[in-house]
């Protein structure tokens, strides 16, 4: 029994063996065809029909040989908002409030007060505006240049330079297929 496990053991070794070497001779030739591109991420449409309405809307896509990302979103313009707003206010009647969210921003701020005609403040209207605008300079808009509000706009600065820096490093990641969560 051991002498025939032992011939059929070489018969085996040298049967691999002869075959390693008849494969030395053995050409392969093939052709690889491609038919098909990658797939491609669409970004996706998004639509805002309506005119009345203060948004505008962005998308985008990446794609990589491996995976795709596609991403819509809409855009809120506040300055459409509080015009839109106070139209409202003042064709209900109420001037003094629809100048008054008008007010909020600092250029309409700054040209209110340019012109002599001080933006209300809580109730008060004229003279009595102005001077609780001037006991209250905290209380300005910021951005307004009748009082310095610079260290306010300055740190807002900052802090949207540091969004930007954000969306910068993750649009950079997806380019080159790396993920990113923040």
């Amino acid at each position: 029994m051991k002498i025939l496990f032992f011939i059929l053991t070489f018969i085996l070794v040298m049967s691999a063996v002869t075959s390693a070497k008849s494969a030395d001779t053995n050409t392969v030739s093939s052709t690889v065809v491609t038919n098909s591109t990658p797939p491609t991420a669409n970004a996706p449409s998004v639509v805002v029909n309506n005119s009345d309405v203060c948004k505008t809307a962005a998308s985008a896509s990446i794609q990589t040989q491996v995976l795709g990302f596609a991403s819509g979103i809409t855009i809120t313009d506040e300055n459409c908002e509080k015009i839109k707003l106070s139209r409202s206010l003042y064709a209900m009647g109420m001037k003094v409030a629809a100048v008054s969210l008008l007010c909020s921003d600092a250029r309409t701020f700054d040209a209110m007060w340019n012109a002599g005609t001080y933006c209300p403040y809580r109730g008060s209207i004229g003279e009595e505006a102005k001077q609780s605008w001037e006991s209250n300079p905290t209380d300005v808009p910021p951005g307004s240049t009748i009082f310095n509000t610079d260290i306010k706009q300055t740190k807002e600065k900052v802090d949207s330079d540091k969004e930007f820096a954000k969306f910068i490093i993750a649009a950079m990641a997806m380019y080159i297929g790396f993920p990113i969560l923040f």
